[in-house]
């Protein structure tokens, strides 16, 4: 409700509302009988939708600011951690410890504060519905038993590959280029912090990175190999904690990006992605286990 003054009176201040036993002036003109001094509030109008028509430079902008949003926090992370090492030779930290003497609660707060990696992934596929790329176009469907024989193929190649890699990087090992967390040294029932967080990580980068980003490239008319490149570029930005070691990573990345790329199935590189993370986490753990 909101006071109005009668024809006549002075207009008064915006909220402005008379005090008890107020009246008014003699040399005011009186108010009509019928005059309502408080009348409602007139309901706000909702802003109206106007749309507009998509266009190259706007999904140009689009995909910039859905990159930015998504890893920019985690490239000034890697970037912090990396720095700290090569200062402090500090080691890495995969796996919070939290609460370390209360095991179920240290597996919920350390999900939950990892839970943000994947804040992107709702968006992406938002956006890229509106385009006429709903889950399903992307490969998010049932799978079949090629699927899984093509998602251990992508795990084997990766870990192979990731293996051939560190080879040249054995004298690195114990210098600062390298940043690795070296014998964990854990709980056996980290593994399920582990685990658990390697389904999060591959969920958020395989949306974002393989069904988003690789998508719209597409759309803007790259080259498979240029969008893969980027594609890569971006994944190795926000890793860049591991040091010179961060080029182990390039033989699964890119395994992940061109399946997609050929078969348009996003189920593969997010499961092979989950199940490379989930093995070599769950074999760091279990070496280095205590009870």
């Amino acid at each position: 409700m909101i006071w109005r003054p009668a024809p006549g009176w002075p207009e008064t201040p915006a909220g402005w509302v008379p005090p008890i036993g107020w009246q008014p002036p003699a040399d005011w003109p009186p108010a009509p009988d019928d005059w309502v001094f408080w009348v409602p509030l007139e309901p706000r109008k909702p802003t109206p939708i106007v749309p507009t028509e998509l266009t190259r430079s706007s999904l140009i902008w689009e995909t910039r600011f859905v990159v930015f949003g998504a890893f920019f926090p985690a490239v000034v992370s890697a970037v912090i951690i990396l720095v700290v090492h090569l200062a402090t030779n500090a080691k890495l930290v995969q796996l919070p410890a939290l609460t370390p003497h209360q095991p179920v609660l240290n597996v919920i707060l350390g999900l939950l504060s990892y839970m943000p990696v994947a804040a992107a992934v709702p968006v992406a596929l938002l956006l890229l519905a509106r385009t006429g790329q709903p889950p399903a176009g992307l490969g998010l469907t049932r799978m079949s038993w090629p699927d899984f024989g093509a998602i251990l193929g992508l795990v084997g190649a990766g870990i192979l590959g990731s293996f051939l890699f560190t080879i040249p990087l054995i004298p690195l090992e114990h210098t600062r280029l390298m940043n690795t967390a070296g014998h964990l040294n854990l709980p056996a029932y980290y593994i399920i912090l582990g685990v658990s967080q390697s389904l999060i990580t591959a969920i958020a980068e395989e949306v974002v990175v393989n069904g988003y980003l690789v998508t719209r490239l597409d759309q803007l008319g790259w080259s498979q190999d240029k969008a893969l490149w980027t594609s890569m570029a971006v994944r190795m930005s926000y890793h860049v904690y591991y040091g010179v070691g961060f080029v182990t990573l390039l033989p699964v990345n890119y395994f992940l990006t061109r399946s997609f790329q050929k078969n348009g199935k996003l189920n593969r590189p997010i499961l092979a992605h989950f199940l490379y993370d989930a093995i070599l986490i769950t074999v760091a753990i279990l070496a280095g286990s205590h009870h």
